[in-house]
């Protein structure tokens, strides 16, 4: 039996997603560039907006890496509360 807290204790593949920001950052200045140049001022100033949610998507990642880890319950450990048993 689930409790709901399962969003709260999640993991995340922080490498994973470190990499796929450094992917979105390259392209989102490239397209920002490239639209800017081209002069599509709409697009360019989409791209720098991805850019600039990339960006911040990149420090949260950097941060929570260097954090390092944080405690994690053992196997042993439920990962929910078990349900209150009342005779």
């Amino acid at each position: 039996m689930r409790t709901g807290s399962e969003p709260r204790t999640a993991r995340s593949a922080l490498r994973a997603r470190f990499w796929l920001s450094v992917w979105g950052l390259v392209w989102a200045l490239f397209g920002t560039v490239a639209f800017g140049l081209a002069g599509r001022t709409g697009w360019a100033i989409a791209c720098g907006v991805l850019l600039l949610i990339v960006t911040i998507d990149l420090a949260v990642v950097l941060r929570h890496i260097r954090q390092g880890p944080h405690y994690q319950p053992g196997p042993d450990i439920p990962p929910y509360r078990p349900p209150d048993r009342r005779p």
